[in-house]
């Protein structure tokens, strides 16, 4: 992968960032603190440097939660509209970045499944699953 910029938004547009690659890494994470502050089976998650990083917009609006118990673990989020943002490790060396966020493509897929044994018992591989290129029509 080359150095290239892709930028990154919340929902409502109030914050926005910039990162440049190579990542570190780029993987779904299947621990239950994840799943939960991300809403879905696995959070897609990308680590870089500091210096990979930079908030273009409303970073003033950016909430931090730290799970007291948890050594490599927080949630940022827009305190407009809740989204989940990019934050910056407690060792302040690297961001995780949610890759949901990004507004261009990585081009790049993720390389890795983590804390596996930890996956939701209800989750299916997506090859697995009826594929539609819009929401079906539900009964009313």
């Amino acid at each position: 992968m080359t150095d290239n910029k892709l930028g990154g938004t919340c929902a409502c547009g109030s914050v926005a960032y910039e990162i440049s690659t190579p990542f570190q890494f780029f993987q779904y994470c299947h621990c239950s603190r994840c799943r939960k502050t991300s809403g879905a089976a696995h959070a897609a998650n990308i680590l870089l440097t500091q210096e990979q990083f930079t908030w273009t917009k409303g970073e003033e609006l950016v909430n931090r939660w730290e799970h007291p118990d948890a050594e490599r673990f927080c949630n940022s989020f827009c305190t407009v509209c809740g989204s989940k943002l990019p934050w910056l490790t407690r060792s302040g060396e690297s961001y995780l970045v949610p890759a949901g966020t990004l507004d261009d493509s990585p081009a790049v897929s993720p390389e890795r499944n983590i804390f596996w044994k930890s996956k939701a018992e209800w989750y299916q591989q997506v090859g697995e699953l009826p594929i539609f290129d819009e929401s079906p029509v539900l009964a009313k």
